[in-house]
């Protein structure tokens, strides 16, 4: 079907344009003011600098300011449609309820009404296009210059500018088919009228995308006397119905709370609609009322077309406030969470794509759900039970307990809850890549992706560890053992210090461990062979087992230090001043060499050692 979608509507423009050339105009002035609609959303992503994406995240802690926030928020950028993806992008990534997002869509609906009474009560009534003109010439001026303010200011102008454009284009083309066709002969009163009405506005929204669209075409066309004021109401509930497609083609891809959130927005369409429809009568009489109360001519239709918008909207919401927590709960039961599989991308979605702020919080959480199935194929490696690492007082002493393999193919569990989330991840940053991604978070992006890489390293050393830590420490070996138990030992006790970074509060985290930590490894990775010759020299270590050792801790460092890494990179802190006092007190590369060559008060291989001797 979707292959002859464009064929057939570029025919049927083709055909309307042969038979009536009037139309080319009212045509051009939809395609422009659709242009202008996008020139806008662009303007204020790149002007907002994620602004409107931090205003989001921050007024959603309630009911009320979610919704003052759908209502603003649309009434600033015009589109209900775009407001409803930002939404479902941040529910997606889980940086807002699901309380919040619906509320955000119940305010989004009364602030479209906005854009109807700024067409019915400026748009039709003033010379627009004087003003379009100056403001997209402007706007071409600021949209090529390097500062990213004044290209935000430019294509937010221009959006206006070709909005208004759009307008004048669209109230010229009625006014000049209105000579040649009268569209009102197609005119239905009663129930008919109703339906047959309410279908074409869905229709027409359907296809435009834009309920703002379609209400500003009803609005010229009604201004220009093609089509009666009764047709037009119905043409407005239907564009209120057709407007909830936008909002399901944008959670195809999202995961399933954003697939409730759709589920909200059609349903709470359909029973505003069916209210409207039912109550056409009593609502009519209220535009009539508050017309004259308002001082609005009774002849002036597009004001009272406004009216009437913005009643059935507002008593949509009204409605469906008391029943907010049912729907919730209807929803929670329709589309249920499934069950997590931790060996495929949780938070990866087409949903959190459209926006650099999910883009990166999503892949945040997905690199540490990467992390959190290493640490546990990692230590279940080195045959520890992940739980008990985590709740040990004293590492060491629980690592010397632990003798009973764990019953684990490494090999499966690496391609299963590693390999496939990593491979995930790595699609993902390039995808990420081809968008218009400020520069700053583009960097973010890559660092995490660096992170997994990190994370997939220190699993693979551990794999290549796994054959003689079966062989070495299922039964005391004397030495031996207690060499592949000091292994065992730092990686565990890594691991338990990345889990205390992760619990920590941001505030409170600090990366200057870590700095220790790195030259720790590189002074015991260096102390090693002289360690090894030592207890060769002794006669409590075999040339043989000596050879396995050397080989073996160079996996074990190569996989502490993709740990170390991975944690830096990750938990670094992101506050300026903070960062730069520890970057004064972390250590630099000289540092670093000099740790490496100088011999600390207690080293662990003279720990290792003197265990030995008393052994032998």
């Amino acid at each position: 079907m979707k292959r002859f979608y464009l064929p057939l509507v570029i025919a049927a423009l083709v055909v309307t344009f042969w038979v009536s050339p009037d139309a080319q105009e009212i045509a051009a002035g939809v395609a422009i003011f659709l242009f202008g609609m996008l020139m806008l959303e662009d303007g204020f992503k790149s002007f907002g600098g994620g602004t409107l994406e931090r205003l989001l995240e921050r007024t959603t802690d309630s009911v009320p300011r979610a919704l003052s926030f759908g209502i603003v928020a649309t009434t600033l950028l015009q589109s209900s449609s775009l407001v409803s993806i930002v939404t479902i992008s941040f529910l997606s990534a889980g940086l807002i309820t699901l309380v919040g997002g619906v509320g955000i869509i119940f305010g989004a609906n009364i602030g479209t009404t906005t854009g109807a009474w700024l067409v019915a009560g400026l748009g039709l009534k003033v010379d627009i296009a004087a003003y379009a003109m100056p403001m997209i010439a402007i706007s071409i001026v600021l949209v090529f210059q390097k500062s990213k303010v004044a290209r935000g200011i430019g294509y937010a102008l221009g959006g206006l500018g070709f909005l208004f454009l759009g307008i004048h284009y669209m109230k010229e083309g009625f006014d000049a088919f209105k000579d040649e066709i009268d569209l009102t002969r197609f005119a239905l009163s009663g129930l008919l009228g109703l339906a047959v009405y309410s279908l074409i506005g869905t229709a027409a929204t359907v296809v435009m995308q834009s309920s703002h669209a379609t209400m500003v075409l009803i609005l010229t066309a009604l201004a220009a006397g093609q089509i009666s004021y009764d047709n037009a109401l119905a043409l407005a509930i239907g564009a209120n119905i057709g407007t909830t497609i936008t909002a399901m083609i944008g959670a195809i891809g999202a995961n399933y709370q954003g697939k409730r959130l759709a589920l909200a927005h059609l349903i709470f369409n359909l029973v505003t609609a069916g209210v409207a429809l039912v109550l056409i009568d009593p609502l009519r009489q209220s535009v009539d009322w508050i017309s004259d109360l308002v001082g609005i001519a009774a002849t002036d239709f597009t004001m009272k077309l406004a009216v009437f918008h913005t009643i059935f909207n507002v008593l949509g919401v009204v409605l469906m406030l008391p029943f907010l927590s049912r729907l919730i709960a209807f929803l929670e039961r329709r589309i249920v969470e499934p069950v997590p599989d931790i060996s495929l991308p949780r938070y990866l979605n087409e949903a959190v794509d459209e926006f650099p702020q999910t883009l990166e919080v999503a892949l945040r959480k997905e690199v540490l759900h990467l992390y959190d199935n290493a640490a546990e194929l990692i230590l279940h490696g080195l045959n520890l039970h992940r739980d008990e690492v985590y709740a040990a007082e004293d590492v060491g002493a629980l690592v010397r307990k632990c003798r009973k393999p764990l019953d684990l193919d490494l090999t499966e569990g690496y391609d299963r809850r590693v390999k496939t989330l990593y491979s995930g991840i790595v699609e993902y940053t390039t995808r990420a890549g081809d968008k218009r991604t400020p520069p700053d978070i583009a960097e973010r992006i890559y660092a995490l992706r660096d992170v997994s890489a990190e994370i997939v390293r220190a699993v693979k050393a551990v794999k290549h560890l796994r054959k003689n830590v079966l062989r070495y420490t299922v039964r005391p070996q004397g030495a031996t053992t207690e060499l592949y138990d000091e292994l065992r030992t730092q990686i565990a006790r890594i691991a338990v210090e990345i889990r205390k970074l992760d619990r920590a509060a941001p505030e409170d985290r600090s990366t200057l461990w870590l700095e220790q930590e790195r030259a720790r490894i590189e002074e015991d990775a260096l102390s090693t062979s002289r360690r090894v010759d030592a207890l060769i020299r002794k006669g409590v270590l075999t040339p043989a087992a000596a050879t396995s050792f050397m080989n073996d801790s160079g996996y074990a460092f190569s996989a502490m230090r993709a740990l170390i890494e991975a944690a830096r990179s990750y938990y670094v802190e992101r506050d300026r001043a903070v960062a730069e006092v520890e970057s004064l007190l972390s250590l630099d590369e000289d540092e670093l060499a000099e740790a490496m060559t100088t011999p600390r008060e207690v080293p662990i291989a003279s720990r290792a050692d003197d265990r030995v001797t008393e052994q032998s």
